[in-house]
C-alpha cells in the first residue's frame, strides 16, 4: 500500500486515542493532523527505530518515508558501527531528500573514568576515537561526534578533574578541527547516571569556553537538562555560542513532545526566532505502541511545530 495513501487513511488513529487533546493540556483541544506535504520548520530528526510500523526496518525505506512526512533531518547514535556500505547506502538516500543528519556517538563510556584523569592509555584510546570520527565524517560528511567525559574521581579535587577534561579536549579538538570533524560534549542526569562528571549545560558551556574551539561545543539533550537544571530557554539563551545540536523528549518519561511537563512548543518557537539551522535529535520513546503510537508521534511533533 502507498505510504502517503496509508498515513492519510490511518491519521484518525491518533485522535481516536484522545492524544491531541492531551498533549498540551486538557485546557487545549486544537487537533493538528499530519501533513505529507508541509516540512517542519525546525529539523526534528527521528531515529531508524522511530516508525517501525509504519516504515519498516530497511534505513533507505525509513528514510523515504520521514520526508514524506515533513521530516527534514535524521539521526542514529549507532552510525560508527555500521558496515561502509550502509553508511554509503544511508548518506545517498539522505542527499536524495535533501535531509540532514544529526550527532553521531563516537564514544561513551559510562563506567570508566576517562577524561579525568592523566592516563597515556585512555589518551591514546580517546585520540583514536577522534581519528576514527574524522575518518566517517571524511566518508559521510555528518560533522558532528558526540562524546562524554566518562565518571568523575571520587578522591580527586574537582577543579582538577575540570582542568584534566579541558586539557584533553583541548588536544583532542585539535585533531578534529585539523579533519572537519567538531565534538560535541553531551551532559547527563545524576537520577538517569549517577555517578558522570559532565551533568549541566552551564558546566558544559564553561569547558567549552575554556577549550576555545570550534570543534569543541555542546549537544543540549533537554530531557537531561530539565531534570537537572531546569531553565531551558534561559540556559539556551546564555550557552548559546557553544550549541551545536539538541536531543529532545518530554519529562517525566522521555517520550514525545506534548506528554509531559515542558512546553516544547514554546522552546521550539524560541530556538526557530533564533535563527537555528541545525538538528533536533528526537531521542525519546512513544507513549503509545503500534501504529496508533508512531501516528500519535508525528501530530506531536505537528502540535509543538505549530507556532
Amino acid at each position: 500500500m502507498n505510504r502517503r495513501n496509508f498515513i492519510q487513511n490511518t491519521a484518525a488513529v491518533a485522535a481516536m486515542a484522545g492524544f491531541s487533546n492531551s498533549a498540551f493540556g486538557a485546557n487545549q483541544t486544537e487537533v493538528v493532523k499530519p501533513s505529507n506535504s508541509a516540512k517542519f520548520k525546525l529539523k526534528y530528526a527521528p531515529g531508524f527505530g522511530s516508525f517501525p510500523e509504519l516504515a519498516g526496518k530497511d534505513p533507505v525505506d525509513v528514510i523515504k518515508f520521514c520526508s514524506d512526512q515533513g521530516f527534514r533531518a535524521m539521526f542514529d547514535n549507532g552510525l560508527s558501527g555500521h558496515s561502509v556500505d550502509q553508511q554509503e547506502k544511508i548518506m545517498a538516500e539522505l542527499a536524495r531528500q535533501n535531509m540532514d543528519m544529526g550527532p553521531f556517538v563516537l564514544y561513551a563510556d559510562f563506567s570508566k573514568e576517562s577524561m579525568v584523569i592523566k592516563d597515556s592509555d585512555v589518551r591514546e584510546m580517546l585520540i583514536k576515537k577522534v581519528n576514527d570520527g574524522v575518518e566517517i565524517y571524511k566518508r559521510t560528511g555528518v560533522k558532528w561526534a558526540l562524546m562524554v567525559p566518562g565518571r568523575y574521581n571520587e578522591h580527586m579535587a574537582w577543579e582538577y578533574q575540570t582542568a584534566n577534561v579541558i586539557d584533553m579536549m583541548r588536544e583532542l579538538s585539535d585533531i578534529a578541527e585539523k579533519g572537519g570533524l567538531t565534538i560535541v560534549l553531551e551532559p547527563l542526569n545524576k537520577r538517569d547516571h549517577p555517578g558522570l562528571f559532565l551533568t549541566g549545560i552551564p558546566q558544559t558551556y564553561a569547558i567549552c569556553r575554556a577549550v576555545n574551539s570550534p570543534a569543541c561545543k555542546i549537544v543540549d539533550d533537554m530531557y537531561h537538562q530539565q531534570i537537572t537544571e531546569g531553565n531551558i530557554i534561559p540556559n539556551i539563551d546564555a550557552a548559546w555560542s557553544e550549541i551545536a545540536a539538541f536531543h529532545l523528549g518530554d519529562n517525566p518519561g522521555r517520550r514525545e513532545p506534548g506528554s509531559g511537563e515542558m512546553n516544547y512548543r514554546n522552546i521550539f518557537k524560541h530556538i526557530h526566532g533564533k535563527e537555528y539551522n541545525g538538528v533536533l535529535c528526537m531521542e525519546h520513546g512513544r507513549t503509545l505502541d503500534g501504529k496508533e503510537g508512531e501516528l500519535a508521534l508525528i501530530e506531536a511533533y505537528r502540535i509543538a511545530d505549530n507556532f
